[in-house]
């Protein structure tokens, strides 16, 4: 047995799609749209760059906390996600991520207001570029970020996706 530390990843279907949750022991740390056949070689990739490790396995006990806390989510009875949560990224976008984490359920933000919560006002375009490379869609809730003019853009899962997870939470927010 190595004494490389483990990398556990799951799936689970949801209304937008199959998902596929990476864990260590740290917390998750990765999640990607589509199946793990379909994300195999992002996964690995970025698990390679980030953590160092490749030893990876399907370990769905791993991962049940996080489909429970998506499955509540999608079914409108979680406003919040309370996993540990492994970041990896440069301190800015941790930064950057962590602004993401404030936005409240079913609120958005410009990429010019998180800049400016910041105190990065000029930063727009590498707020933009941090919420691109968020390895953790929906629980750090970059789908609350819009344009300037109110449009949607840029997502990585499609923007019908993101359209989806807004709808939904505003759908939810009526409610409570």
């Amino acid at each position: 047995m190595s004494n490389k530390p483990h990398i556990a990843y799951g799936e689970m279907e949801s209304p937008i799609g199959p998902l596929t949750i990476v864990c260590t022991a740290k917390g998750v740390c990765k999640l990607e749209f589509g199946s793990f056949d379909e994300t195999q070689g992002n996964v690995q990739g970025w698990t390679r760059k980030h953590l160092l490790r490749q030893e990876m396995s399907r370990d769905d006990d791993t991962v049940a906390p996080v489909v429970r806390q998506l499955n509540e989510y999608f079914h409108g009875s979680r406003i919040h996600f309370d996993l540990p949560l492994q970041l990896c990224g440069t301190p800015f976008q941790k930064k950057v991520w962590e602004a993401l984490r404030e936005i409240p359920f079913g609120e958005t933000r410009t990429y010019k207001q998180i800049a400016q919560s910041m105190n990065a006002a000029k930063a727009v375009r590498a707020v933009g570029n941090a919420n691109n490379k968020n390895p953790l869609p929906i629980l750090v809730p970059c789908h609350r970020v819009i344009g300037s003019n109110g449009s949607l853009v840029g997502y990585g899962g499609g923007l019908e996706k993101k359209q989806f997870l807004l709808d939904i939470e505003k759908a939810h927010t009526k409610i409570s």
